[in-house]
C-alpha cells in the first residue's frame, strides 16, 4: 500500500470518528497530529485532506447532495460520505492528484471498507463530479 494511500486511509479514519463520535472534526484533527494513539504519527497528507475537507464542507455536501440521485448526504453509508468527501476534495481542489486516481482510491477504500454496493455507488458519484469539473469550479 502506498503512502498517499494509506494517509487517505487514515483521514477517512478522522473523518469517520469525528462523526461517530459526534466531536468536532478539526478538534479529533488536531488531538490525533498530538497524540496518535496506537498508530503512528498522522502523515502530513492526512492532515492536508481533513483540512482541505473541512475547508470545503459546505460545498463538497452541497455537491454530493444535488448529484447523487435519489440519496441525501444524510442517508449514504458513513464510510462512503467520508469517502465522497475524500474524494470531491481530492478532484475539485487537489492539483498534485489525477482525477482517474482520486477516484480509484475511493472505490478501492470502498470496497475494502464498506458495503457490497459502495464501490459503484462511489465510483458513480464521482465520476459524475469529474465530467462536470469544469461547471463546478467555474
Amino acid at each position: 500500500m502506498g503512502a498517499r494511500t494509506k494517509a487517505r486511509k487514515r483521514a477517512l479514519d478522522v473523518l469517520f470518528e469525528a462523526e461517530q463520535r459526534d466531536l468536532p472534526v478539526a478538534e479529533l484533527l488536531s488531538r490525533r497530529v498530538v497524540e496518535p494513539g496506537a498508530e503512528t504519527s498522522l502523515p502530513q497528507y492526512s492532515v492536508d485532506i481533513v483540512e482541505g475537507v473541512l475547508a470545503h464542507a459546505e460545498r463538497i455536501d452541497e455537491l454530493l447532495a444535488t448529484h447523487a440521485h435519489g440519496w441525501t448526504v444524510a442517508r449514504m453509508p458513513a464510510v462512503d460520505r467520508a469517502l465522497l468527501r475524500i474524494g470531491t476534495w481530492e478532484i475539485l481542489w487537489n492539483d498534485d492528484v489525477p482525477d482517474a486516481v482520486a477516484v480509484d482510491e475511493a472505490v478501492s477504500l470502498a470496497r475494502e471498507l464498506s458495503t457490497d454496493d459502495s464501490p459503484a455507488f462511489v465510483n458513480g458519484l464521482l465520476g459524475r463530479l469529474v465530467a462536470l469539473k469544469p461547471t463546478l469550479l467555474a
